[in-house]
């Protein structure tokens, strides 16, 4: 699964699943609150179209242009690929199920990027969807390695944290267990997925993802992007 070719296999798979969830939602549907704070179903899902429509160098001059400001970037990129209907929406979203990963070479990022934004959307509405196992070991791994678009290493520093339906393990200290996607879930700074996991861990990182949600509505208060 490591190979970028089989990462990339893996992006279009989800990309794909999700694209087919999403066929027969009603407009309320399309307008519900996802996992990912600010953002409704719609929105993410133009999310995710403008990360795999927009290349590399677009992408470093939309965050040249928002000075570097991730949410501000997000925004503009976001508000550029949503249609003026959910139908539309969804359209361009289909347009690039089979297109790039996403804007640099980080693939294991964008496969964690549609995973995360899956469970986004998914949850909230009710929808079930787990994906292999190697899909979302291939993520946990990166996210454990390194902070990159979320601060999933820096969330779970300290614990012992096992998969219970996979090979993944990482860190050593308190423990915290769970199925492989709610661990990706929770690195992603998700603490609907809280509900998952056990083991002593479970609490601790709870209460970090509770302070670092304050903290970012406290920063979209303060820029004016808070609903």
């Amino acid at each position: 699964m490591e190979t970028r070719k089989a990462l990339e296999r893996a992006i279009h798979v989800e990309r794909s699943a999700l694209a087919q969830d999403l066929a027969e939602l009603s407009e309320a549907q399309w307008a519900t609150a996802s996992l990912c704070e600010r953002w409704t179903v719609e929105e993410v899902v133009a999310h995710l179209t403008a990360g795999a429509g927009t290349g590399m160098w677009r992408w470093l001059l939309s965050m040249l242009a928002a000075r570097f400001d991730p949410d501000l970037h997000n925004d503009r990129r976001l508000a550029q690929h949503r249609g003026a209907t959910p139908e539309e929406t969804l359209r361009r979203f289909r347009e690039v199920v089979t297109g790039p990963a996403g804007p640099t070479g980080h693939t294991a990022a964008w496969l964690g990027e549609i995973v995360v934004h899956g469970e986004d959307i998914r949850r909230p509405l009710g929808l079930v969807r787990t994906p292999p196992v190697a899909t979302t070991t291939a993520v946990a791994r990166f996210f454990a390695g390194r902070d990159f678009t979320v601060a999933s290493r820096t969330v779970i520093a300290g614990l012992r944290v096992e998969a219970t339906d996979g090979p993944f393990t990482t860190g050593a200290g308190d423990l915290l267990r769970g199925p492989t996607l709610s661990l990706v879930t929770v690195m992603a700074g998700r603490t609907a997925a809280c509900d998952d996991l056990e083991g002593d861990g479970a609490a601790i990182l709870r209460a970090r993802l509770l302070s670092a949600s304050a903290d970012r509505l406290r920063r979209h208060r303060g820029t004016g992007r808070a609903r």
